[in-house]
């Protein structure tokens, strides 16, 4: 795997987390999304919402190109690399408390992710 692969695993995975932010900001604004089945179906036509699934077609897409390069035992490893971003995000973004047991499982993931990703490098 080359750098290149590298990187657009990387940014598939940040336009993933991105989408996962826009979801939880569009459900902070519409906590009553779940009161009837309208609500629902029009949930998904508000604007953070649709940004959200915007966001992950575009990142099905690039998933999509990926996968032509780099194999899958090696790609979808990496995107573990979301737990982490998501984890940090989240306490700048949301102000979500980052716990010791959050950071262990962060620094085991990035092992992980680290291992994997130098051992295609060769």
């Amino acid at each position: 795997m080359n750098i290149v692969s590298l990187l657009l695993v990387l940014c598939n995975t940040l336009i993933l987390v991105a989408g996962q932010f826009l979801w939880k900001v569009g459900m902070e604004k519409n906590t009553d999304a779940f009161s009837s089945i309208f609500s629902v179906v029009k949930l998904f036509f508000t604007p953070y919402i649709f940004s959200g699934l915007t966001m992950y077609g575009l990142a099905t897409v690039l998933w999509l190109f990926i996968l032509t390069r780099v194999p899958l035992s090696v790609a979808y490893p990496l995107q573990s690399s979301a737990y982490v971003i998501a984890v940090v995000g989240a306490f700048f973004i949301f102000g979500e408390a980052i716990t010791l047991w959050k950071i262990a499982g962060v620094c085991f993931i990035m092992l992980g992710v680290s291992i994997i990703g130098i051992s295609e490098m060769r």
